[in-house]
């Protein structure tokens, strides 16, 4: 990546609130596992994130330290509600920029002093954040950088997510379980905010890190992508990939990009597969807690194709059954084609997008051969239990009026036997 240094402007007040000048570094430092090769989508318009950013820069707020520190009530362990390999994440609330109102709940990632490294990806995500701009991808409300006597302080302020993330959801039991339906409204929505990183700027931008922990979700479940910090602009014109070094989550990262290095949009939709398979199964990329023949996901699903017999024992247990075995399948199936082993025969996010659309319109037209085998089965199960149970309560009912005919069959009997005695006492 280029190293886009942040310089304070010592002359600029407290009150000033525009967005810091990220100056290119010299050309002669740049390392090659840090560049970033400019893209472009035309050939007539060359610009890249830097410029963009100096465009739209002026659009973020810039807090000070003190300002998000009453935030968070100095940052009080009460109110983190995440955490990473970059900083923790609180929940915060802030005035309006024009102090009019009432006050914005917020999410504020304190990055950890941990040097350059920390640096260039909160550089990273100021500028990428700043320029790009879609339902589905998280916004960037502004940002703190401190150069004092206490070290180096990097703050973000971004959109309050209140459901947490994906994650959280699929694999958290204290969480409420995401119905089918809602599944593949959140598949949908991301996959949207990728064709819009690949497709929908001046520039190509290939996000690098996309699993379920940073697909963020909304009051409405919608979803959202965010942690731009390892996103990169992808190839010029004319080239095929971006050479960098290898970053990002273990089983999430495409194993070309693994054994090579040569970065693309592709490497996405590796990603974007192993997501696929997480949300149908209820479980992540690599659980060790599991048999060895199930702690790597993609290895374990492989035992039941989304045309076998056996494939509904993949689905989450927390449905319940209730799900469209059809649309199932075809997600799989779809999944399979995100993780080719040639980047070349994966789909571009534009087909993904097409295709989950399809899928979840064919599920909305509420086929009954859309259900799942379980869930019929189940249902047979239910007719059988309430035959049975009518059954029972037949032969109950009958065998309660037999015994009332014997009772009366006994009292009658009684009652002649004592009138017969009576009789007999009077002669």
């Amino acid at each position: 990546m280029k190293c886009f240094y942040y310089f304070k402007d010592k002359t600029r007040s407290r009150e000033q609130r525009s967005a810091p000048e990220l100056k290119e570094q010299r050309k002669s430092d740049y390392s090659g596992a840090d560049r970033v090769i400019q893209s472009s989508c035309s050939e007539n318009s060359p610009r890249g994130i830097p410029e963009l950013y100096e465009e739209k820069a002026h659009n973020l707020r810039v807090f000070t330290f003190q300002e998000l520190r009453h935030a968070t009530n100095d940052f009080s362990r009460l109110l983190k509600i995440g955490e990473g390999g970059f900083g923790n994440v609180y929940k915060g609330s802030i005035k309006p920029a024009d102090s009019k109102g009432d006050p914005i709940v917020v999410a504020i990632k304190k990055l950890n002093n941990d040097g350059l490294q920390g640096h260039k990806q909160w550089v990273a995500e100021v500028q990428f954040l700043s320029v790009v701009e879609h339902p589905n991808l998280v916004k960037l409300i502004g940002y703190c950088a401190v150069d004092g006597e206490r070290g180096i302080q990097r703050l973000l302020v971004y959109e309050y997510m209140p459901n947490r993330s994906l994650e959280d959801h699929l694999f958290n039991k204290a969480y409420p379980v995401i119905p089918w339906e809602t599944r593949l409204q959140i598949t949908l929505g991301a996959a949207e905010g990728l064709v819009y990183l690949h497709e929908g700027l001046e520039i190509q931008v290939i996000y690098r890190d996309l699993k379920c922990a940073n697909v963020l979700l909304d009051e409405n479940f919608k979803p959202k992508l965010s942690d731009f910090g390892l996103a990169r602009e992808g190839p010029m014109v004319g080239h095929t990939h971006v050479s960098t070094a290898v970053v990002g989550t273990y089983g999430y990262a495409a194993p070309d990009y693994v054994e090579t290095g040569h970065l693309t949009t592709k490497s996405d939709v590796w990603s974007f597969g192993v997501v696929l398979y997480e949300i149908l199964t209820g479980r992540r990329s690599l659980e060790r807690n599991r048999p060895r023949t199930e702690q790597r996901l993609l290895e374990w699903v492989k035992q039941f194709p989304h045309d076998g017999k056996k494939f509904c024992l993949i689905m989450d247990s927390r449905l319940e059954n209730k799900y469209s075995i059809s649309a199932a399948r075809k997600i799989a199936r779809l999944a399979d084609s995100c993780l080719s082993k040639s980047a070349k025969d994966r789909p571009t996010m534009s087909q993904v997008v097409d295709t989950l659309k399809k899928i979840i319109q064919e599920t909305e037209e509420g086929n009954t051969s859309d259900r799942s085998p379980q869930s019929d089965e189940n249902e047979q199960v239910d007719s059988v239990k309430k035959q049975s149970e009518l059954g029972a309560s037949e032969s109950w009912k009958r065998r309660m009026n037999h015994l009332a005919k014997l009772g009366e069959h006994v009292e009658s009997a009684s009652r002649r036997r004592f009138m017969f005695m009576q009789r007999a006492k009077v002669t």
